[in-house]
């Protein structure tokens, strides 16, 4: 009787702690993820002041359509530039090789009458020889990414001097000029749709599932923490509702541009390459810990002229693809272009101590900044005021970057 009065008269013992919350869960992703989802956030607030205070005109197809085409080169360098600043280096010529580029794509197709297909190849060829010896001075030298990288602004837009003799040259083929003002082929049955815009869209977002089904596996096979089933279907809802509606508005104008297709294909390879490969992994090590990751066995020369090589290659791509928007190759071309760059991958939250970003935080970066001028020049900001909200904008992301650390060291 003892034993059993004991037994009933024992305190219960306490619950076992379950799965957390879904409230805390939030707040643990928004705590290990507040920059990134900071400017989504940031993102989106804009896109609703701009879209009520341009009277509904921000969101309209060919208004979205246009701000795609604008700021697909800018994108471009942003990819580049982000995994530059990761690696703890900065690059300042990318404005003036993009002007270089562009001078030289014009010199083999309006001068010589080159194939464009051919002249596209040695333009990339040119920006990876051009990445390879700004690289080899930072890797190799040891020289600052600073003095090489100003040094090239300077030789690249004087290179472009000479080759247009200060003059512009038009037009390029209508076959290139395509590459960024062109939209694919409409196909299949008449819809109010552009049905190969909507299959893209439809693929996008079963990639999108797929691939936060497999995070989601991955995190559980290594007994990490993992979101509640309700909370990630709610989170794949929101992803293919966003990419739906984004699907849908170019759909209902022209389909999709060819520039957009560009970006996507660079998103998705550095995206992969940055999270799942040795050279994204050393990279990120190489910024954050420069003789750390040399300890470890990290070729720190070999990964940092790469970097420059890949920076060479894209500045190239986004010059040719800002030639054939423009249609033609001015010496006044890429002006500029290195600060968007720069500002759109702090924006998107890259550190300036290195080792820190995303290429997604490149696009949010400068989709901030392409939305901010899209929506002040439809609202009537004039320029002068442009430049000092972009430059109020960059400093707070920053500011609030250093902040986070202080407040995670403390």
């Amino acid at each position: 009787m003892s034993t059993a009065t004991q037994k009933t008269e024992s305190p219960a013992p306490p619950p076992a702690e379950g799965s957390p919350s879904i409230g805390t869960l939030l707040l643990q992703g928004l705590r290990s993820n507040m920059r990134q989802y900071g400017m989504l956030v940031a993102l989106a607030l804009i896109i609703v002041i701009f879209q009520i205070w341009s009277d509904d005109i921000l969101l309209r197809p060919g208004n979205v359509t246009s701000l795609v085409q604008q700021n697909g080169y800018i994108l471009i360098l942003a990819i580049g530039m982000m995994i530059v600043i990761i690696a703890g280096h900065i690059d300042l010529s990318v404005g003036s090789l993009v002007a270089f580029v562009g001078a030289a794509a014009g010199a083999m197709m309006i001068k010589h009458d080159m194939p464009w297909g051919l002249a596209v190849v040695l333009c990339l060829l040119l920006g990876a020889v051009a990445g390879a010896w700004q690289g080899f001075w930072i890797a190799y030298i040891g020289i600052p990414s600073f003095i090489v990288t100003l040094a090239g602004m300077l030789a690249f837009r004087g290179g472009t001097q000479i080759l247009l003799d200060g003059q512009s040259l038009s037009p390029f083929p209508d076959s290139f000029e395509k590459l960024s003002t062109g939209f694919i082929p409409e196909m299949g049955p008449y819809t109010q749709y552009h049905n190969p815009t909507m299959v893209i869209g439809l693929i996008v977002c079963a990639a999108a599932v797929w691939q936060e089904w497999r995070g989601r596996q991955q995190r559980a096979a290594y007994e990490l923490d993992v979101a509640p089933i309700g909370l990630f279907f709610v989170k794949c809802a929101a992803i293919v509702a966003a990419v739906m509606a984004f699907t849908m508005t170019l759909s209902s104008w022209h389909g999709a541009p060819y520039g957009l297709l560009i970006l996507a294909g660079l998103f998705v390879i550095f995206s992969f390459v940055m999270r799942n490969t040795v050279i994204g992994r050393h990279v990120y090590a190489l910024g954050g810990n420069q003789p750390a990751a040399k300890l470890s066995g990290v070729r720190d020369k070999r990964v940092t002229f790469l970097v420059f090589v890949n920076m060479g290659v894209l500045a190239a791509l986004a010059g040719l693809v800002f030639a054939a928007r423009l249609g033609s190759a001015t010496p006044s071309a890429g002006l500029n272009f290195e600060l968007e760059a720069i500002a759109a991958a702090f924006i998107g939250g890259a550190s300036a101590s290195g080792g820190v970003g995303t290429v997604l935080g490149a696009i949010i970066g400068g989709l901030v900044l392409g939305v901010l001028n899209n929506g002040m020049s439809l609202v009537g900001i004039g320029t002068d005021y442009q430049q000092v909200i972009k430059g109020l904008v960059l400093l707070a992301a920053v500011g609030f970057d250093v902040w986070n650390k202080r407040k995670v060291g403390s």
